[in-house]
This record gives C-alpha cells, structure tokens and sequence, in this order.
C-alpha cells in the first residue's frame, strides 16, 4: 500500500462518517493498521494536511480537522461555485454517463433501506464527486472529494438535521434534468440542494465567547456586603492612579 491509497482509506472513512472531526490520528497505530512504515503514513498525512483534511500539533500529533463556523460557510460557497459552474459550462451528457449516474442512485436509494448508515453516508457524499467525473472534469472530481469531506466533518461537527432519504431525492432531480438536457434546471437545483444541507446545520450567528465556562464559573455567589459603619477605609498604595478595570472586562 503506497502514501496515496492510505490517504484514500481516511477519505473514505470521513466520508462514511467513521472518523469525527478531532479524531487523533497515531502514526504507529496507523502503519501497523495498513502494515507499512510510518515513512509512508507520514506522507500521506502530509497529503491530506495540504488538502485541508487533517492537521498537525507538535503536542496532540496528527489529528482530523474540526472546522470553524467561518470555514463551513466558505466549504459550502467553494462547493457551490464548483459544482453550478460545473454543470453550466459542461457539455451534454452521454448515455454511458448517464447510466453510471443512475447506477449511483439506485445504490444510494438501496442504502436508504439498510442499516449501514456509514454506506449511506459514503454514496450520498460521493453523488458528487460521480457527477463531476460523468461531466467530464477529473481535476475537479478529485478537489470536490476534499471538500466533501469537508462538509461531511461539518455537518458531524455541527449536527446537521438534513434527512438522508430528502438528500438522495435532490440527486434524483439533479440527475433526471441533466437527462432531459435542461442544464440551467439542473444548476438551479444543484444550488438549493447545497443550500439546504447548509441551512441544516446548527450554525450560531454570533461569535462564541471564549470565557463564557470561565466567566459562569466566576460569577458572584452573593452580593457584596457594605463596609461595617465606622470601618477605615484601606489605604491605596497610589490614589492617584484610577482602579483597575481588567477583571471586569473578564469576567
């Protein structure tokens, strides 16, 4: 097994669901998993680290990205450039390509009657990367599998409600306007189906607070009792200077 065919395997994997976003990625465990030296399990995570799929720590080692909030909006509006311009710059389909592209569903609707929901997972994320290659474009075959991927470790991450039986209907519809050569249905569709497994997500609209478990933890317990009547007030070491604002800002 080469460099490639090991990063290939954890693509899959992603795609079927089976590695979550942050999932640790050990070298030894790996070569001996694919019986291979960890030379070459280095190099395919060097692979997939420049394709945005895994990143490394100097503490944690290798490890599955876990993408931001900004970096899911961006994947989705990268796959939705890609993929419409796709289809309206491709040309008509031939018979053979689209019979691949109904095999491909047939495959997908088989998987909604099974209980192997990593299968299922797999074929509705590769849907994509199928129609680019049967529209004619390897180049972007190959970067589309990244970035669904991506979007995979995204809707993991952020929960998607998106209903698997509504997604392979998507594909369908996808699949029979390009069959009835009306390509700008099919790029309209194309584009809400991105949609829509984009609205599915949890996505919050306001930036997380960092200190939010800090600031709860350090909350006051009770009030502040006033001083005693006749207390001194401690002296300042330098009542000039005006007092210390850092820890309100904080917490």
């Amino acid at each position: 097994m080469n460099s490639s065919e090991i990063a290939d395997r954890i693509v899959q994997a992603i795609l079927a669901q089976k590695l979550a976003p942050g999932s640790r990625l050990g070298e030894q465990a790996l070569s001996l998993l694919f019986d291979c030296s960890r030379t070459l399990v280095r190099e395919a995570l060097m692979q997939l680290a420049a394709r945005g799929i895994v990143t490394v720590s100097a503490r944690r080692g290798w490890y599955v990205v876990q993408p931001s909030e900004s970096e899911a909006r961006e994947a989705f509006e990268a796959r939705r450039v890609i993929e419409t311009g796709l289809i309206r710059s491709a040309a008509p389909m031939t018979p053979a390509k689209l019979d691949t592209l109904k095999r491909h569903i047939r495959d997908e609707q088989a998987s909604l009657e099974s209980d192997d929901v990593g299968r299922r997972s797999y074929l509705l994320g590769e849907f994509h990367v199928c129609l680019a290659e049967c529209l004619g474009n390897q180049l972007l075959a190959d970067t589309l599998r990244d970035y669904t991927a991506r979007t995979t470790l995204i809707a993991m991450l952020y929960q998607s409600t998106h209903d698997a039986a509504h997604s392979c209907g998507e594909h369908v519809e996808i699949v029979q306007a390009l069959e009835a050569g009306d390509t700008a249905r099919a790029e309209t569709l194309m584009a809400r189906h991105i949609g829509n497994v984009q609205q599915a997500l949890r996505l919050d609209s306001t930036p997380e607070d960092p200190l939010a478990e800090l600031r709860a933890a350090l909350a006051p317990v009770a009030p502040a009792r006033a001083p005693r009547r006749g207390a001194q007030r401690p002296p300042d070491d330098d009542d000039s200077s005006p007092p210390s604002t850092y820890l309100g800002a904080v917490l």
